[in-house]
């Protein structure tokens, strides 16, 4: 049934974050791109300009810093939504 499959992530979308947690946002970010960057080389993956599924090669294989600013979206997205999630579930963040 995987064709029939629906995501249904949490609806974060009455969560603000407040803008202290923006520096944390973007540590995140980077993170999620180094733990990405770091699952593919172990699977063999290097960087190319052009991605090729076949021969494993990926044009985002390169530090986070030099990513376009198109690709730093989907990490930050995924880092704004993963602290959005966790306030919405009770925890407080803090220092």
């Amino acid at each position: 049934m995987k064709q029939n499959y629906v995501p249904q992530p949490m609806d974060t979308s009455d969560i603000q974050l407040p803008e202290a947690l923006n520096e944390l946002v973007e540590q995140m970010a980077k993170n999620v791109h180094e733990v990405w960057a770091q699952n593919r080389i172990d699977q063999g993956w290097t960087y190319g300009s052009e991605r090729n599924d076949e021969l494993k090669h990926h044009p985002c294989l390169i530090p986070y810093e030099e990513l376009d600013e198109k690709e730093k979206h989907f990490d930050r997205a995924t880092s704004l939504e993963t602290l959005k999630l966790i306030i919405k579930l009770g925890f407080k963040i803090s220092k």
